[in-house]
């Protein structure tokens, strides 16, 4: 249900506020443009800036204008256990088809931590959900063993990895088996991640290259297309890399502004990236004919 190319969506803002027209026309476009699979309330969407009721918002405006063309699976984690239960179950309630929650940041809780954290959620919810491992960012790094152990749970699923790790990739493998849905959160790992048995990313690149990346999912995953996937790969490669000189999701939310699709605003404490970095993105989306 969750394969292929997966937009980590970026949440327009305008005088600070959630620009919801905006939001509506960039659904739209992923609809329109080979996307697969659309992530609010992520990391790339601002989440820890967002209040909770933009945060419902969000999801909100995503399952109703996706209107099941598209599966929705909405961010709702927190490092504050109660939070993701609730953020979690009013994403089942509006018609969310999953959820991606994130391992909890900051609190630095042990494997066992974890483990009871992602049980409460999938004991008081009732949609599948994909766990999402950044050890970057939350700085606690979620093991194979605990993640077997979660996949005995109802509704646990699979993971967003971004670990930058490939050889997690085999030893989730080896260790839960296939049915085990493994995303790459590293775009620019992505033919790799496929190569070694994953089924896709949920890609911040996709947010300004949607046609490139589902095309390039698609073709990673057909032997009989590599050779068109290694091609797309090379093209893609500069970008993945560019849109994360600067903290993401500053660098991709210009992208979008040079491609017509949103402003550049972001909420501190991020800022707009600087005039060398605008210079670059601009050569480097020439370069690859999105603009």
């Amino acid at each position: 249900m969750f394969k292929g190319s997966n937009v980590a969506l970026v949440t327009p803002f305008k005088n600070n506020k959630l620009d919801v027209e905006t939001y509506i026309k960039l659904i739209h476009f992923h609809i329109e443009n080979g996307t697969n699979g659309l992530v609010p309330a992520g990391t790339t969407g601002e989440s820890p800036t967002l209040s909770h009721e933009e945060h419902e918002k969000v999801i909100e405006l995503c399952v109703k204008e996706s209107k099941g063309k598209l599966p929705v699976f909405a961010g709702t984690g927190s490092n504050s256990t109660e939070e993701a239960i609730s953020l979690t179950k009013h994403a089942e309630k509006i018609g969310a088809d999953g959820a991606l929650i994130v391992t909890p940041y900051y609190n630095k809780p042990t494997q066992e931590g974890l483990y009871q954290h992602y049980k409460a959620i999938n004991d008081n919810s009732g949609i599948p959900i994909l766990i999402y491992n950044i050890p970057g960012r939350s700085v606690i790094d979620m093991s194979v063993d605990t993640m077997a152990r979660l996949f005995e749970l109802k509704n646990i699923i699979g993971v967003k990895d971004a670990t930058g790790d490939l050889s997690r990739v085999d030893q989730t493998l080896k260790k839960i088996g296939k049915e085990f849905l493994q995303l790459t959160g590293n775009d620019d790992n992505a033919f790799e991640f496929n190569k070694r048995g994953g089924e896709g990313a949920i890609s911040v690149t996709a947010n300004i290259a949607p046609k490139l990346c589902s095309d390039f999912q698609k073709f990673s995953k057909s032997k009989g297309e590599i050779e068109n996937a290694k091609k797309i790969d090379q093209i893609l490669q500069p970008i993945h890399k560019t849109l994360f000189i600067e903290s993401n999701p500053s660098p991709v939310k210009y992208a979008a502004k040079l491609l017509g699709l949103c402003d550049d605003e972001v909420r501190l404490p991020l800022v707009k990236v600087t005039e060398k970095t605008k210079e670059i993105l601009s050569n480097v989306l020439h370069a690859a004919k999105l603009i």
